[in-house]
């Protein structure tokens, strides 16, 4: 009995890195440890189980390691799905003995891991900590991804010295932000910080064209001018530019196409044809201002994490091994209210397409209606006031009724909003 050997786990991060990935591993291994059990950290995600490349964590190693962001093991995006990489990692996995897998990735990373599962046939039991800083892969209401908290902290401080920038030298900042799916980590980072406009792909039902998005941008500069402010920065969610018409995008010059005829999304720079197109028309107006693209992205996803996610991927740590002690498999692990909870792979999926369901902003809700009040923007207000547009059509160099045939398509499906005035008339008139 003294020599029988001990349960083996292995744990691999996947994908792209967020904050807290370290604070997981450290959480996972001292309480695998704890438990007897002895663990190995796989190299660079999956590839490492594609190349052998393990080796056996102690507690010195990891103890103290829940401050720093990056991730101790490494990252890759290397698919164990294909015949020949599954051959490879289940050969891996048998070889050294691993009872147990536990992986910490999106969706991606969690299939993977479901896919190895199925391929040993039982043999190995699996537990996947979910993460992206995009918030969006489909955990409950108000539980988040772990990393989004810190990649939004990160983002919110920069914007924060972009706003003051701009209002010192009179310039805008156009500031593209991850989310190519959804847009949780820009209106996060726009209504923390107080840009002056975020735009994200779930205000868009269907389509749109370069020109709306445009003249939704100008809009916002010409409200500025009309109060006398030059400046300001709009945050742009990566993922509206899936929200543009194909046909629209492809008029414009070096647009490059795949060989299937479809034009290629990741070579747009978004912001920076905003700015181009922002220059040329406020000029056009007899203004001249300044405007410049940032990116926000790789800066965020290796920062330390705060406290929260801290605290949070501790929680997920522990939870994911006493997942597994408890007998469980081929689950996910989250903290809800306090508690932690498994789902099943499965549930993350839509049942007849097979894809990971995405978690989308709700545009009904307060949250985003308080991020929306707080924009300055063009709205349905504005159109209903003569004071209002001859303000504002004096901003925009025009007569009022050239500005309400540029502007006032708009406003026409503009989101329903608190009408916090009719609630404090109502209630002075109660009393």
């Amino acid at each position: 009995m003294a020599n029988q050997k001990k349960p083996r786990i292995a744990i691999l991060a996947s994908g792209g890195p967020a904050p807290g990935i370290n604070s997981v591993i450290s959480a996972a291994t001292i309480e695998a440890l704890n438990v007897g059990w002895d663990v190995y950290g796989v190299a660079d995600g999956y590839r490492g189980l594609v190349d052998n490349e393990l080796r056996q964590m102690t507690f010195d190693e990891v103890g103290w390691l829940h401050f720093q962001g990056g991730g101790i093991l490494g990252m890759s995006r290397t698919n164990p799905k294909t015949a020949e990489n599954l051959e490879k990692v289940i050969k891996t996995l048998t070889e050294n003995e691993i009872d147990m897998l536990l992986t910490i990735g999106g969706d991606d990373t969690a299939y993977g891991a479901s896919v190895i599962a199925d391929g040993m046939a039982g043999k190995i039991r699996t537990v996947h900590v979910p993460k992206t800083i995009d918030n969006d892969l489909p955990l409950p209401p108000g539980v988040p991804t772990f990393g989004f908290t810190t990649a939004r902290h990160v983002g919110v401080g920069l914007v924060k010295n972009l706003m003051r920038d701009a209002q010192t030298c009179s310039r805008w900042y156009i500031v593209t932000s991850m989310g190519r799916q959804a847009g949780h980590l820009a209106l996060g980072i726009g209504k923390a910080s107080g840009a002056t406009l975020t735009l994200i792909p779930e205000e868009f039902d269907g389509p749109i064209t370069i020109d709306q998005l445009a003249r939704i941008i100008e809009g916002s500069v010409i409200k500025g001018l009309s109060y006398g402010r030059k400046w300001g920065v709009c945050v742009l969610a990566e993922g509206v530019i899936e929200n543009l018409d194909r046909e629209d995008l492809g008029k414009f010059p070096g647009i490059r196409r795949d060989e299937y005829g479809h034009i290629i999304l990741n070579d747009i720079q978004l912001g920076k044809m905003m700015c181009d197109m922002m220059e040329e028309r406020i000029k056009a107006r007899g203004t001249k201002i300044r405007f410049t693209d940032v990116t926000l992205g790789y800066e965020l996803r290796c920062a330390d994490p705060v406290p929260f996610d801290i605290e949070y991927t501790r929680d997920l740590g522990f939870a994911a091994i006493r997942f597994l002690v408890e007998g469980g498999t081929n689950g996910m692990v989250l903290i809800e209210n306090g508690k932690r909870k498994s789902i099943p792979f499965y549930e993350m999926r839509d049942q007849e397409t097979g894809k990971t369901r995405v978690r989308n902003v709700d545009t009904s809700s307060e949250q985003y209606l308080v991020a929306r009040r707080y924009m300055s923007r063009l709205t349905a207000k504005d159109f209903d006031d003569r004071v209002d547009l001859e303000r504002l059509s004096k901003g925009a160099n025009c007569t009022v009724e050239e500005f309400v045939s540029y502007f006032g398509d708009l406003v026409e499906n503009e989101p329903e909003q608190y009408s916090w005035e009719d609630e404090i008339r109502d209630a002075v008139e109660s009393h």
